[in-house]
């Protein structure tokens, strides 16, 4: 196809005194912004709607329900959805989701450009703990508030591109990647919120985790031969830094796009689908090249197991 514009919406902080509505706004001025720059497909962070409430403990979790969505679009969110749908933008953002069966979830959603929900992913691979820790610099609950997601890694067909979503730590598990891949992905858009600091390993700041996530989104991209779009919230977050660093990375590794500033910035690239064909069809041809027989190991346990 011809050159697909795809960009990603990097947000700076979202503070807990923030409504919703403050931040629907400002997406929405990222979406105009984008308009202009000729993006057709624009990818907002994890949980883009409120702050990281994970960072802080409550003993009763309900009460962190305030944060949770539940149904999408919403009287908050549809100003958003309709602007997207007047600039014929398709649109993929994180929110916390609290279904009707009360089940919590890490979310994200994908829009075609006429505003419709074409696609709904659940982050699998949540990271941190689930009881306070007093051990930790500052805690990460993630796997107190959500549970983990039970879609699995599906792709959609839109605009002519096969999209494919994960969310912040399933960046670092190459399964997510090969998982879509094996489904013909072309473009895996990727939301985070993440600390700057280990919050159990205190030397390990910022470079080395913009090393990893930059490694991680670009091993990725080049072993599955397809895009990925990797977008932060960032900056001072009450009074806790998220690292910014947002990135596009082509077929072949190469970051074409990266954020400058930590706080709400677009950067766009000019993604050609067709160059994902040639890793597809050479180095990463599965079909000619991969050996499952040998791989049940993957899926039949989690843990090491020492055998030498």
């Amino acid at each position: 196809m011809a050159d697909f514009v795809v960009g990603g919406a990097q947000m700076g902080p979202i503070q807990r005194a923030d409504t919703r509505e403050d931040v629907v706004a400002r997406m929405i001025a990222l979406l105009e912004r984008a308009a202009v720059a000729g993006v057709e497909m624009l990818v907002f962070p994890e949980l883009a709607l409120t702050t990281f409430f994970p960072r802080w403990y409550a003993e009763d979790r309900a009460e962190f329900d305030k944060y949770f969505e539940r149904e999408m679009p919403n009287a908050v969110t549809q100003p958003l959805f309709d602007r997207a749908r007047e600039l014929e933008i398709a649109i993929t953002f994180g929110y916390a989701e609290l279904t009707p069966e009360g089940r919590h979830f890490n979310t994200s959603i994908l829009t075609d450009r006429a505003g419709r929900i074409v696609g709904k992913y659940r982050k699998v691979h949540l990271p941190g703990h689930v009881e306070h820790d007093p051990e930790r610099s500052f805690q990460h609950l993630e796997k107190r508030y959500f549970e983990p997601g039970d879609l699995g890694f599906p792709v959609w067909r839109n605009a002519g591109v096969v999209m494919g979503m994960a969310i912040c730590n399933d960046r670092r598990w190459p399964e997510v990647y090969r998982c879509m891949g094996l489904q013909g992905v072309e473009l895996v858009t990727l939301g985070y919120n993440t600390p700057s600091v280990n919050s159990q390993k205190g030397e390990e700041g910022l470079e080395r985790r913009l090393f990893h996530s930059d490694l991680s989104m670009q091993a990725g991209a080049y072993q599955n031969a397809t895009y990925v779009v990797g977008v932060a919230k960032a900056g001072v977050e009450d009074g806790h830094h998220l690292m910014a660093g947002s990135i596009i990375v082509d077929p072949n590794g190469v970051i074409i796009a990266r954020a400058k500033t930590e706080g709400d910035e677009l950067i766009s690239a000019a993604c050609d689908f067709a160059a994902c064909r040639f890793g597809k069809e050479t180095m990463f041809d599965f079909a000619r090249h991969r050996r499952p027989e040998h791989y049940g190991r993957i899926t039949s346990q989690s843990g090491v197991v020492l055998e030498v």
